[in-house]
């Protein structure tokens, strides 16, 4: 992600707290994170995880609603969050993501990439229907950097994982 010690890093989702664990270790004390989810249980053990961390913080928001945040944020990050959604909810997240965000902001996205289910290898093809929910069948289908480029973002990076069906995609506010 190319962090620098004083960005301000905001969590879409951010779970156990893990990624911003990881994400803490770049950052020095002029730098924060604020990682946002709703499940109780989730923010239990973000907090237990970043414990001690000063210029880490949770917050109890929905994602999937306008949020307050206007340019406040050098880099935005979501991981295997957004394909749990309806198309129309993903892009108000985008929208957050791009509202939050400096000019020239990044928003780093880790999720599927664009597959077809038919084409996958059966191995992967029946956990994958066993264990996704509906939406994440959509999401597959969908070119996301083409969604991300209609919300304002540009200037895109790809790493691919696990055979192509995982990406890291990087998309900067223009």
């Amino acid at each position: 992600m190319g962090i620098r010690r004083n960005d301000r890093i905001i969590d879409f989702g951010a779970g156990t707290g893990s990624n911003a664990c990881l994400m803490m270790r770049y950052l020095s004390a002029e730098g924060e994170l604020v990682g946002l989810d709703i499940s109780r249980e989730m923010i239990s053990q973000f907090e237990k995880a970043c414990a001690g961390m000063s210029n880490v913080r949770i917050v109890d928001q929905r994602i999937d609603v306008p949020l307050p945040y206007e340019a406040e944020f050098d880099k935005a990050f979501i991981s295997f969050v957004l394909h749990g959604f309806p198309q129309e909810v993903r892009r108000q997240i985008l929208r957050n993501a791009f509202k939050a965000l400096r000019k020239r902001g990044e928003f780093f996205i880790l999720d599927y990439n664009e597959f077809s289910l038919e084409k996958i290898p059966i191995y992967l093809k029946i956990p994958f229907k066993l264990i996704e929910c509906p939406y994440a069948f959509d999401f597959i289908q969908k070119d996301l950097q083409k969604i991300l480029n209609r919300e304002g973002f540009s200037c895109f990076e790809r790493h691919l994982f696990l055979g192509g069906y995982i990406r890291l995609l990087k998309a900067v506010k223009t």
